[in-house]
C-alpha cells in the first residue's frame, strides 16, 4: 500500500499513475486501470472505461455552493464551471479508497469519502479536520458517459465515462482554503440565484456531469438543504440513474452511442467472459490483408467446407455430451485438437481440461469473494471436493459459460469417477498442486506484475508447467505414449511456459487493466521511466515499452529447444497435432507480436487463414520444423539493431532455426509454388471473410 499527497506530480504524472477503479454497468468491481486508459475515447474504447467517481457539493452556513473553475492545464474537461470538487477514488492507497457492496448498502461509502476528503485538500486546500469523514452525505449514484468534444473537437480522444457517487458537506463559513494553481483556476461561493445567472451566461462553460446533477438532482436537493444533509430523505443506494450528456459532449474518437439506449454497451459484456475480456480491442488483420495470402486462404476455405478433426467423444452419455458441450464453449483454441484424440484418451483430457477450466475460473474472479480466504479455500480444496462430491456445485462465479461449468460441475464429476483409476489420480494430484500454487498468488497483488522473474516463472509453472507434466502422464496411463516420456518433465514443464508466457506477453493491456499483471518487475522496471507498468500504454513511452516486450519474447523463444525435444518423443500421430499445434501458434503470436507497438493498445491476433494453414500443415515433425524455421527467421530478420536485447535475440533465434535445419528448409522450399488467383476461390473468400 502507498500514501498519496500530489506533491511534485504533473497532471501527466496523475494520468499514469492514479489507478481508478473499473466497474461493469452495474457498479460492481472488475479491477483497476490508470487514468490514461480510462479516459481514452478511441475505437476499441469508445468510451473509455468505466469507473468510480465522485462529486462533492460543498455549502456554507447560509447555504452557499462553493463552485470551482477547472485549470486550463487540466487534460480533461479544463477551464470548465463545476461543483466543489470532482475526481475518483483511487485503488491501492492506506486509508482504503474502494468500497465493498455493504458499504454502499448502509449509505456509508468510506471508500469515497475518503477519496473526497483527500482531493478537497489537494485541490483546493481545505484541510482534512474541516470536513470530517462523517461529514458528507452520501445522496445516490450517476452513470453517465461525456466526450471532451468542447476542448479536444468532435473527434475528442478524451473523456469521462463514471458511475458519479454524489457528496452533499455542510461546513463552517469561516473555512479556510488555498486553490492549487495546477487544478484550480477559480473559486466562488453562490447561492442558487446566482448559479442561475451564471448558467445563463453563455461566456460560462460548464462541466456535463454539473449539469446533470443540477438539472436532475441536485436543485431540489439545494432547496430543502437541511432534509438532504441531515436526513435520508433524498438517499438512493439503490438505483443508478442512467442519462446521456448534453448534446455537445456526444461523439468522440470511438463514436460512442447514448447511454439511455444502451447502458451496457459502454462496458464489458458479462455474460460472455469474465476479468477485462472485451475491454481492451482485438487487434486483427483486416479482410484485404487476409485475402492477399492465397494460400491461407485456401487453407481457410478448406476448413470451412470440411470442418476440422473428426470427434471421438462418447456422447451417448449425457454427462461426456455436457462435458463435450462445454469444452466448445470454454476453449477458445483447444476443443478440435482435444477431441481429436484417440477414444481412450479424448474423455481423460476434455474431464483434465474442464476441471482446470474450473479451477482458473475460481482464481480469475476478483469480484465474488468478500474473503480471500474463502476464495483460498476452494482453490486448496477443490480436489478433494468438486472431484469427490457428484452433488458439488459452485454459484455466483464466474461470467457466462464459465459460470454454467460451475453451477453444473457434477457432470464432470461423473465423467471424472468413470475415468480409470491411473487418469483420475493424475487428474487429482495435478488440480491439487495447481490450486495450491493458484492459492499462494491469489492474495498478491499483481498490479504492478509479478516480482521479479524467478516468481514470473514460478506461476507460469503453477497454471501451465503443471498442465504439461499432467498431459504427459496421462499419455503414459492411458498407454498411448511410452514410459520413456516421463524420463524428462522439464520438457513438459517448458512446454506449459512457452504457452503462458506467450499468452501473458500479448494480454499485456487486458491484465493490466483486469489488475492482474504479470510481466515480471525485473524486466519491466529496467525500462520503465515512470516506474508504473500502465507507462507502456502511453505514446510517448513507446520505445521503452518495446524494448521491454521483446526482452519478454526473447524469453519465451529461449524455451525453443526443450519444446522440439518434447515433440520429438511423441509417437501417436493424434498425440503429436495435439501437442503441436498450441505450440505453433504460439511461435506464430511471438513472431506476431515481437516488436509490434499494437500490443500496448489491445490483445493481437493471428490471421485466421495462417491459424488454419498451420494446423493443416502441423500432423508431423517436418511440418513443425518447417513452421519453427520460418517463424525464427522471420524475428531474426526484424530485430532493431539498437534493441537492447538484440544479440540475446539474435542468438536464440539462431538456435531456433539451426535444430530446425535442414529439414525445416527444405520443407518450405518445396512447398513454395505458384498460386492462381482465380474469381471463384477469392468469391469464396469474401464470402469467408465477410465478418
Amino acid at each position: 500500500m502507498a500514501t498519496w499527497d500530489g506533491s511534485g506530480m504533473s497532471q501527466e504524472d496523475f494520468m499514469v499513475k492514479d489507478e481508478v477503479i473499473a466497474l461493469d454497468e452495474d457498479d460492481q468491481i472488475v479491477g483497476h486501470v490508470n487514468k490514461y486508459l480510462s479516459h481514452r475515447f478511441v475505437p476499441g474504447t469508445p468510451r473509455g472505461i468505466l469507473h468510480r467517481a465522485f462529486s462533492v457539493f460543498l455549502f456554507d452556513q447560509d447555504g452557499k455552493l462553493l463552485l470551482q473553475k477547472r485549470a486550463a492545464s487540466k487534460i480533461t474537461f479544463p477551464n470548465v464551471w463545476t461543483n466543489t470538487c470532482c475526481s475518483h477514488p483511487l485503488f491501492g492507497y492506506d486509508r482504503s479508497e474502494v468500497d465493498k457492496p455493504e458499504d454502499l448498502k448502509d449509505g456509508s461509502v468510506p471508500g469515497v469519502k475518503n477519496a473526497a476528503v483527500r482531493k478537497l485538500a489537494h485541490e483546493l486546500g481545505i484541510a482534512a479536520e474541516d470536513v470530517p469523514i462523517d461529514s458528507f452525505k452520501f445522496l445516490t449514484r450517476l452513470h453517465y458517459y461525456a466526450a471532451d468534444a468542447v476542448t479536444h473537437g468532435p473527434n475528442a480522444p478524451w473523456g469521462e465515462h463514471e458511475i458519479d457517487y454524489i457528496l452533499f458537506v455542510q461546513v463552517d463559513s469561516s473555512l479556510s482554503m488555498t486553490p492549487h494553481p495546477d487544478e484550480v483556476d477559480a473559486v466562488k461561493w453562490v447561492s442558487l440565484e446566482e448559479m442561475d445567472a451564471m448558467m445563463n451566461d453563455n461566456a460560462n462553460l460548464w462541466s456535463p456531469w454539473f449539469r446533470i446533477i443540477m438539472e436532475r438532482f441536485a436543485r431540489e436537493w439545494w432547496l430543502n438543504l437541511n432534509d438532504a444533509i441531515n436526513t435520508d430523505k433524498y438517499v438512493d443506494t439503490v438505483n443508478i440513474h442512467r442519462f446521456d450528456p448534453p448534446a455537445k459532449h456526444r461523439g468522440g474518437a470511438g463514436v460512442t452511442g447514448l447511454v439511455e439506449e444502451g447502458a451496457k454497451a459502454a462496458t464489458i459484456d458479462k455474460s460472455k467472459k469474465q476479468g477485462a475480456y472485451g475491454k481492451v480491442p482485438t487487434i486483427k488483420a483486416g479482410k484485404l490483408a487476409q485475402l492477399s495470402h492465397v494460400d491461407e486462404v485456401f487453407a481457410a476455405l478448406w476448413f470451412k467446407a470440411r470442418g476440422a478433426f473428426t470427434n471421438n467423444l462418447d456422447q451417448e452419455d449425457s454427462d461426456v455430451a455436457f462435458c463435450n458441450d462445454m469444452l466448445g464453449k470454454v476453449s477458445r483454441s483447444f476443443a478440435a485438437v482435444i477431441r481429436q484424440l484417440p477414444k481412450m484418451l479424448a474423455t481423460d483430457i476434455v474431464v483434465f481440461y474442464l476441471v482446470l477450466r474450473g479451477l482458473d475460473t475460481v482464481e480469475d474472479d476478483m469480484t465474488a469473494f468478500d474473503d480471500i480466504q474463502v476464495k483460498i479455500k476452494l482453490l486448496t480444496t477443490f480436489h478433494e471436493t468438486a472431484l469427490v462430491d457428484r452433488a458439488w456445485k459452485l454459484e455466483g462465479v464466474g461470467q457466462g459459460d464459465e459460470r454454467v461449468l460451475l453451477e453444473r460441475f457434477s457432470s464432470v464429476t461423473a465423467v471424472f469417477q468413470s475415468l480409470s483409476q491411473g487418469s483420475q489420480e493424475v487428474i487429482s494430484d495435478i488440480t491439487k498442486r495447481m490450486g495450491a500454487g493458484m492459492a499462494e498468488f491469489v492474495s498478491k497483488d499483481l498490479g504492478q506484475g509479478t516480482t521479479s522473474t524467478v516468481e514470473y516463472d514460478k506461476y507460469c509453472h503453477y497454471v501451465a508447467g503443471l498442465v504439461g507434466d499432467g498431459l504427459t502422464r496421462l499419455f503414459v496411463a492411458t498407454g498411448i505414449e511410452g514410459q520413456e516420456l516421463l524420463l524428462a518433465p522439464e520438457l513438459a514443464n517448458s512446454m506449459g511456459l512457452f504457452l503462458q508466457k506467450t499468452n501473458i506477453i500479448r494480454d499485456y493491456l487486458e491484465d493490466y487493466v483486469d489488475g492482474r499483471a504479470f510481466w515480471p518487475q525485473d524486466v519491466w522496471k529496467k525500462h520503465a521511466k515512470t516506474g508504473q507498468l500502465g507507462e507502456f500504454a502511453l505514446p510517448q513511452f513507446r520505445e521503452n515499452a518495446l524494448a521491454c516486450l521483446n526482452e519478454l519474447v526473447t524469453d519465451a523463444l529461449a524455451l525453443v529447444p526443450d519444446c522440439l525435444a518434447y515433440m520429438r518423443q511423441i509417437k501417436d500421430p493424434e498425440v503429436f497435432r495435439f501437442c503441436a499445434i498450441p505450440q505453433v501458434m504460439a511461435i506464430a503470436t511471438l513472431a506476431e507480436i515481437y516488436n509490434n507497438p499494437d500490443v500496448f493498445r489491445g490483445v493481437v491476433k493471428i490471421r485466421k487463414g495462417l491459424a488454419c494453414r498451420m494446423i493443416l500443415e502441423s500432423g508431423n515433425l517436418e511440418g513443425i520444423f518447417c513452421w519453427f524455421n520460418k517463424l525464427a527467421e522471420g524475428i531474426a530478420a526484424r530485430v532493431p539493431a539498437l534493441d537492447p536485447c538484440a544479440s540475446r535475440t539474435t542468438q536464440v533465434c539462431k538456435i531456433a532455426v539451426d535444430m530446425t535445419t535442414p529439414t525445416g528448409k527444405a520443407l518450405r522450399t518445396s512447398r513454395t509454388k505458384v498460386v492462381l488467383y482465380s474469381v471463384p476461390v477469392l468469391l469464396s473468400a469474401a464470402y469467408l471473410y465477410r465478418r
